[in-house]
């Protein structure tokens, strides 16, 4: 089992509240039903926990993080070769920054504490 895990960023002169609204509604949705998700195994949406109004503490660097859970990395790789992958990475643009959207794939954790 693998996981990508990305670390997303919104769009400049979006809100958080606009960020999570077109994620949850849009950009799910869309990768639930498209045939590329066959090879996923789990996909989660993190939303960042944000700080109250008039806080003191500064926003998170991320606005949420998703989780996609692969059998193998040529799971990973497979689903990108379908084709309508091409329409979930260019949905993406909608509401990522996407250069400050961060990746990576992990292998198998392991656990430390259970």
């Amino acid at each position: 089992m693998i996981q990508l895990i990305s670390y997303l960023k919104r769009k400049p002169g979006t809100t958080h509240a606009e960020f999570l609204e077109y994620w949850h509604n849009n950009h799910g949705p869309l990768i639930r039903n498209s045939s590329a998700a066959k090879y996923v195994r789990r996909y989660e949406q993190h939303a960042s926990v944000w700080p109250e109004p008039g806080s003191r503490m500064p926003e998170p660097e991320w606005d949420g993080v998703t989780i996609q859970w692969f059998d193998s990395a040529q799971a990973f790789y497979d689903h990108m070769k379908e084709d309508d992958f091409p329409a979930m990475m260019e949905d993406t643009d909608k509401f990522l920054d996407m250069t400050k959207t961060q990746f990576v794939i992990t292998e198998e954790p392991t656990i430390v504490i259970s």
